[in-house]
């Protein structure tokens, strides 16, 4: 485990809130647990005895039905302690009741400060982070809405269940409401800059904003942005903030030493980080086993191997080495780095050793083993892990279908899909890329097309190159409806796709016959689309394609700025001919043509003359006709005038 992934801040998510807006703020653990009494004291009973109100706490405690318990001694308790009995079903993790006992607390006016605070936190932990919104959401009383413990607990819930952006738009209104932060708040807010893709920028905002309101950085804002540098790989900014922490009189913790290592680690820096564990030691601090998974990151990344092993000795023999971590870092690095009998031979240590694994170490080695060409010895290691293990995660079910997909294994493939169905797990794009080449390289093509139907609907972007590969296919294999299909997915997808695309699906759909889809992609894309391939299309379409759209088809080319021969034309004309029904498109292509500079030839001329007659308007014809004639002279001259 990295260390950036262990921020002290994020201990602060569990504290009870402080007693007031103030720039200061707890130091230990027993001093902020005593903070929610503070808030509490001017509830303090005058006239019941303590040992009265600590029995009916208790008693509450014991009730199967604590809110029919709080209601009998309704005139016995007070707030600070159904505040306690608030907490009490919290630490249990007993969130039906804790959300009763709020409940019940709010609808009698038993509520302050400490609750909201508590309630908060406690949602975060259940990670309930919309039932966080709805009821702060809800409190009316602005001073309440405001408080900073009570804007503290309800940030920190957000950012502990992932949701940044949501934590930095509440934080803006609650500014705007008159919060008044404390360095409490801007560490929960650094916190959430971790994930953030711009999460170094907001950061650097954040300071900016604390140092203007007064408030001075103290070592846990250093760690936090130790860990935000490592996350966004800003080594030399992490040297200077731990330069800063230290020449500002804080003594660096173990937590800020790892998320420098954890920066190094990034860069391969092993130099700086042998430097760092020198420094650590020499200040009285020993390594915990997070640093020295670290270092050992470090080593590995860098092509240290011989380092590494040493450190992964070292690591055995202080106990750090129980859990499959240290070996998967140097296991992975070693395949990474061509070494794949070392990294087999690493990876059989691991498991001669008893240590428990939970797939990682299985899908690094079958990963390898697949990338070094051992397609069938990486299939016998998914076999191995199957018939080991129960349950899968994500990871190792994607390595495993694709070891069984590349070795044309149908019914481990098919089970494997039934495990992911039992266990409830989702595809990702991973997962359905895999199937799509397994499908199609078994010409199983309508899997391939229900596959790729399955992943758009579910909202994964499509692999151009693979998907215009099966569409190809599609089309050669006699879908040319679902190759349109796969087409149709690509090109209203959120992405750009590559023009070449439109030209492909051309090619299928005209020989097909599906000249009206055909028409939408001319329409669409007209100006991507080769002379060759228009000219190709409209052929085919005054041929074949609906003699309703001919004019429109017209238009289209002609917008394209493909120059349409006159034998297109006369193919158009034999197909109204045939139709004397449709003679009113006859009329309106023959006065589009002559605004246009177009002109039939002298075959198409002869023809309509002959079967003017057809139509009963041989008079109207003949104008038309000698109207484009004229045209065609004057143009013909203009070109002439302009060559000469």
């Amino acid at each position: 485990m990295e260390a950036a992934s262990l921020p002290l801040a994020a201990s602060r998510f569990l504290s009870p809130p402080a007693t007031a807006p103030s720039c200061s703020r707890p130091r230990s653990l027993p001093f902020v647990r005593a903070a929610p009494k503070a808030l509490e004291a001017r509830d303090v009973p005058k006239t019941l005895p303590t040992s009265r109100r600590r029995s009916a706490v208790a008693e509450v405690k014991a009730a199967t039905d604590p809110v029919a318990a709080l209601t009998r001694l309704e005139n016995v308790l007070k707030t600070q302690d159904c505040n306690i009995i608030l907490r009490h079903y919290g630490e249990i993790r007993r969130w039906d009741m804790l959300s009763k006992v709020f409940g019940w607390m709010q609808k009698h006016d038993m509520l302050n400060i400490a609750s909201y605070s508590s309630y908060f936190k406690y949602l975060g932990l259940s990670r309930n982070a919309a039932k966080v919104l709805q009821v702060y959401g809800a409190i009316q009383d602005k001073s309440t809405r405001v408080h900073v413990s009570v804007c503290n607990s309800v940030l920190g819930c957000l950012v502990k269940n992932g949701r940044s952006d949501s934590t930095f738009k509440l934080y803006d209104e609650m500014i705007r409401e008159g919060l008044s932060p404390d360095l409490f708040t801007y560490s929960t807010l650094l916190s959430g800059c971790m994930k953030l893709k711009q999460g170094y920028a907001k950061a650097m905002e954040l300071i900016n904003e604390l140092k203007s309101r007064g408030l001075q950085m103290d070592s846990v804002i250093y760690g936090t942005l130790l860990a935000i540098c490592a996350s966004h790989n800003y080594c030399e900014e992490a040297e200077v903030y731990f330069q800063k922490l230290k020449d500002e009189g804080h003594t660096p913790n173990l937590f800020h030493y790892s998320s420098l290592l954890n920066a190094y680690s990034e860069n391969s820096y092993y130099e700086k980080a042998e430097l760092l564990m020198k420094d650590l030691r020499s200040s009285g601090l020993t390594p915990n086993k997070v640093m020295l998974t670290t270092l050992l990151k470090v080593y590995s990344k860098g092509g240290l191997f011989d380092k590494a092993k040493e450190l992964l000795i070292e690591l055995e023999a202080s106990g750090f080495a129980q859990d499959e971590m240290p070996y998967c870092i140097l296991i992975d690095a070693l395949a990474k780095g061509g070494k794949t009998w070392e990294a087999t031979m690493l990876f059989n240590d691991m498991k001669g050793k008893g240590v428990k694994s939970d797939g990682y170490a299985f899908s690094i080695m079958i990963s390898a083993l697949h990338r070094g060409g051992y397609r069938e010895e990486a299939k016998k290691l998914a076999k191995e892990f199957e018939d080991q293990n129960a349950t899968y995660d994500l990871v190792m079910l994607n390595t495993s279908l694709r070891a069984y997909c590349n070795t044309n294994d149908t019914e481990s493939v098919m089970r494997m899909l039934k495990k992911m169905d039992e266990l409830n797990i989702s595809p990702d794009h991973i997962t359905f890329n895999t199937l799509i080449r397994y499908f199609c390289k078994a010409k199983v093509y309508h899997l391939a097309y229900k596959t790729i139907e399955d992943m758009h609907t579910k909202g994964h972007q499509l692999n151009e190159e693979l998907c215009s590969e099966i569409m190809v296919q599609l089309g050669e294999a006699g879908f040319p409806s679902e190759a349109f299909s796969v087409y149709n997915m690509m090109r209203y997808s959120k992405r750009t796709v590559c023009k070449s695309l439109h030209e492909k699906v051309l090619g299928i759909l005209v020989p097909a016959g599906l000249l009206k889809d055909a028409y939408i992609v001319i329409k669409d894309n007209s100006d991507m689309i080769s002379p060759r391939s228009l000219e190709n299309f409209a052929g085919q379409f005054m041929i074949s394609g609906n003699i309703n759209l001919i004019n429109d088809v017209m238009k289209a080319l002609n917008h394209s700025g493909w120059r349409i021969s006159q034998d297109i034309f006369g193919r158009a004309i034999q197909r109204y001919i045939q139709k004397p029904d449709k003679k009113q498109l006859l009329f309106c292509l023959l006065d589009w043509m002559t605004g246009q500079g177009y002109s039939v030839d002298s075959s198409s001329r002869n023809l309509l003359l002959k079967n003017a007659q057809l139509f009963g308007q041989k008079q109207l014809i003949a104008e038309i006709l000698s109207k484009q004639q004229a045209a065609s002279r004057i143009t013909g001259q203009r070109t002439k005038m302009f060559i000469d």
